[in-house]
Order: C-alpha cells, then sequence, then structure tokens
C-alpha cells in the first residue's frame, strides 16, 4: 500500500503549487477517460477527501518513519519529499476549505472538515482547524430536531422519480449521516459541550430504530414527518429499490455504529455495528468486492463499489479493536473479513501504474567556495518531480497515462432514477477509506515492515 499512495496523491496536490491562489476546486471522481480527475466546488460535501489523503500521508510519515516504503525511500534516485513539503501541501489544500464549517444547509460537515481538521490538529496543533472543527460542530447541531430526535440530512432531494421541496413537510435524513457524529463526539470532548454529544447519541438511536430492517439490511432514505417525529416513508436515493441494500450505505452504518461506540462506550451501539457487518459480510462476492447493491441482478455489467468496501472494512477494523483482548475468535473472524475485503480490492482494483518521485538535475555547475570541490557537490540538485515508469504508447503514438486514483472500481449513484449515474470510476473517498485502513492497521500494530501480520 505504499508508493503508488504517495506519489499519485502527490502528483495530483502538486499541480495546484503554481497557482496564486490556495484551490477552490476539488477532486472528486475519475471521468469517462477512466485516468483523470474531474473537480468540483469547494462547498461540495467530498471536498475535504483528498486533503484529508494527505494528512493520511503526513499522519504515517510521521507517526510511523520506520514504516513508509522502506526498499523504495533508501532509493536515492527515487527520494520521497520532506516532510515540509508535504505539511505544506496539506495547508494549501485547506487554506480555502475553513468556510464551510459555517455552513447550515447541509450534514456533510463530518465530511466536510473532519478528515483533514482532526489531523491537523493531532499532527500539528493548528489552532485554525480546531476552531473549524468547533464550529462546524454548531453548525451541524443547528440541524437537530427535538421531535425527529435526529439531525436532518437534505433539505431538498430530486430524483426522476420524487421530489422534495419543502423542508417544512419533509424531514429527510440518510443513512450516511451517521459518519457525521465523530464531529459532533469530538468537539463535545474537546469542549466540554454535552449538549453535542447528546445529540449524537440521540442520532445514533433513531437511526438503528428507524433504518435497520429486520434482517439488519439497511435504508437509505427515511422520511420524518415534521409535526409527530415518525417515519412518513422509506426509500433509496442511491441503491437499487427502496427494499434493497445498498452496498455504501450498510458500509456507512457499520463505521458509524462503531466510531458512536469507541465514543460512548453502549453495547447496544456495537452490537447494531456487528449486525451490519455481519450481513454486509454474508453479502459479499467470492473476491471479497461488494457490488454496488447487495439485491442488484449481478450480470458482467453489473458495477462494483471499492468505497462500500474500504468503508466496511475500516468499521470492521474498529469491531476488531474493540472486540480484541475480550473475545479472540470474534475479533479474529471481523480483522479476516477486513483484509478480505482489502485484498481483493488491490488484487482487483489497484489502478496501474509505476509512479516514483524523482529529481531533476540541473544542467549547470554552480561556481562554489572553495572551488575545487569535486564537480559532483557543485551541482545543484534539480526538482522534485514525479515520473510514470508505464507511460506507453498506443495504435494511434499517443501516450497512455496512469490514472490519478489509487483504486477503481466505485460507483457513486447507479439508481435507474438518478438525475445522474456514475459507475465503474476512480473515486475520491475511495481512495480515502483505503488509505484510512492502512493507517488503522499500523495503528492496531498489524503490520510489520512492509508486510500485513
Amino acid at each position: 500500500m505504499g508508493k503508488w499512495n504517495k506519489s499519485k496523491l502527490w502528483n495530483v496536490a502538486s499541480k495546484a503549487l503554481n497557482n496564486a491562489i490556495p484551490p477552490t476546486l476539488c477532486p472528486e471522481y475519475t471521468g469517462a477517460d477512466g485516468v483523470t480527475y474531474v473537480y468540483r466546488t469547494l462547498d461540495f460535501w467530498t471536498s475535504g477527501f483528498f486533503p484529508g489523503s494527505l494528512y493520511l500521508l503526513l499522519e504515517r510519515q510521521t507517526l510511523y518513519p520506520g514504516f513508509y516504503d522502506i526498499p523504495w525511500r533508501v532509493n536515492k534516485k527515487s527520494p520521497l519529499p520532506h516532510k515540509l513539503q508535504l505539511q505544506h501541501l496539506c495547508q494549501w489544500w485547506t487554506a480555502n476549505l475553513h468556510a464551510n464549517a459555517a455552513k447550515r444547509d447541509t450534514h456533510d460537515l463530518g465530511f466536510m472538515i473532519a478528515p483533514w481538521a482532526m489531523k491537523a490538529w493531532s499532527l500539528n496543533r493548528d489552532p485554525q482547524a480546531y476552531n473549524s472543527l468547533v464550529l462546524a460542530a454548531h453548525s451541524l447541531a443547528s440541524r437537530f430536531d427535538e421531535r425527529v430526535q435526529s439531525l436532518r440530512s437534505w433539505d431538498v432531494c430530486h430524483t426522476k422519480r420524487y421530489s422534495f421541496t419543502d423542508p417544512e413537510k419533509d424531514f429527510l435524513v440518510i443513512i450516511d449521516n451517521m459518519l457525521n457524529l465523530d464531529l459532533l463526539f469530538w468537539v463535545a470532548k474537546e469542549t466540554g459541550n454535552a449538549k453535542f454529544h447528546d445529540i449524537a447519541v440521540a442520532h445514533a438511536r433513531t437511526t438503528a430504530k428507524h433504518h435497520i430492517r429486520s434482517d439488519n439490511s439497511t435504508v437509505h432514505v427515511v422520511n420524518y414527518d415534521t409535526d409527530t417525529g415518525l417515519p412518513k416513508s422509506k426509500f433509496t436515493h442511491q441503491g437499487y429499490s427502496d427494499e434493497s441494500c445498498w452496498a455504501r450505505g450498510q458500509a456507512w452504518g457499520i463505521l458509524g455504529f462503531m466510531q458512536t461506540f469507541e465514543w460512548t462506550g453502549e453495547m447496544e451501539f456495537l452490537t447494531t455495528a456487528r449486525s451490519l457487518a455481519d450481513y454486509f459480510i454474508r453479502r459479499l462476492p467470492d473476491d471479497g468486492v461488494p457490488y454496488w447493491d447487495f439485491d442488484a441482478p449481478v450480470d458482467s455489467s453489473c458495477p462494483r463499489d471499492t468505497s462500500a468496501g474500504m468503508v466496511a472494512g475500516c468499521g470492521m477494523l474498529l469491531i476488531y479493536k474493540a472486540l480484541r483482548g475480550v473475545d479472540e475468535d470474534a475479533a479474529e473472524f471481523y480483522l479476516k473479513s477486513a483484509v478480505r475485503i482489502l485484498a481483493g480490492t488491490m488484487n482487483g482494483f489497484m489502478t496501474p501504474g509505476d509512479l516514483r518521485f524523482e529529481v531533476g538535475e540541473s544542467d549547470t555547475v554552480v561556481p562554489t567556495y572553495p572551488d575545487d570541490l569535486p564537480e559532483h557537490e557543485r551541482r545543484q540538485s534539480g526538482a522534485l518531480r514525479v515520473t510514470d515508469s508505464r507511460l506507453t504508447q498506443n495504435g494511434n503514438g499517443t501516450s497512455k497515462n496512469t490514472p490519478e486514483t489509487i483504486i477503481d472500481g466505485a460507483t457513486i449513484n447507479n439508481y435507474e432514477f438518478a438525475t445522474r449515474r456514475w459507475a465503474n470510476h476512480g473515486l475520491v473517498y475511495a481512495d480515502y477509506y483505503f488509505m484510512l485502513m492502512g493507517n488503522m492497521l499500523l495503528e492496531l500494530g498489524l503490520v510489520s515492515g512492509t508486510r500485513l501480520l
């Protein structure tokens, strides 16, 4: 999980270094060419994932310097960027994202702020990141409704089949929202504001009650009555059907309930997460990489969703962490399941390419004092750049470039009635959770050298 991660992320991130202002567009998914990122504006919900991946690299280089790419790092022809260069990229890519913390028209503050700001604080004690986390928690908490006992996810929602336009009549909550609770728990602990903790717990309990079916599959969207606070309809926005189990929704539930358990210690959340994980594992195909929806007809055109696998894998590692030393057999089951998903993803969906860092030498030797230094010591090294040894010539003579994402095979939305359908592409949060799994394995002591124990 090594050199491709750093060089691919660096290759995308460094393109913004020569701009006059920090980035205002953020990569989301690879387009029709299967290679190049398509970007979204900084106020889009996925804006936090790419800088989050950069911070995961910084965390890896800071906390686990002896691990990172050992055979590759010592090669003088393929050096690593200096830690300060990587830190600068992290700060450059987040400079314009702090403003998102004030948004009160979305539930996605946890996705937009937490992936990078929590690391900026834990690694660098960045006060601006801390302030943005606190502000984002206030913004998110403003969407809590006492009657529903939940945070509102969407104000409006449209497909070719239905349209919700009046927040006074409809209160839409999606399973994805479980991942935004981590922000509330974090700020509650940091500031002593118990209100945020209570809101997060209430939302989790409401989600467990109304989003989980009797067979432990999950509903994507629940629409609550704004007067009674009770559900009035349940449906999908990104899955195969209203009754099906959308794979990434199930994954959001696994990870979200495990994060909630880590903050609260309440066994009900661990039990819920395990039930969702057991369902996920039971429905996996032989190679361990989930199809986009567990109930979609499987044929040669049925897309996978590697992002669902990576999110679920992170949740399973947290289950392993919780059960380790308590129930070793169960802990081992969830660890092996997470590793199975990871191995299947790496074997079948790791994008090709052999990107590496290279230093270009200057064409001239500079004068020095004393002037009797050998010529190689009087040569200034050139710029650090990323090169691709795989560049090949196609039949028409054009070069085939390496994809900018680490993995592909992700699916944003393949719902039949979606206003737009995306499938089988690289995706910024598939890469983010892939990177997060790697860091979690390191944190749990499950990686030795460059091998998984």
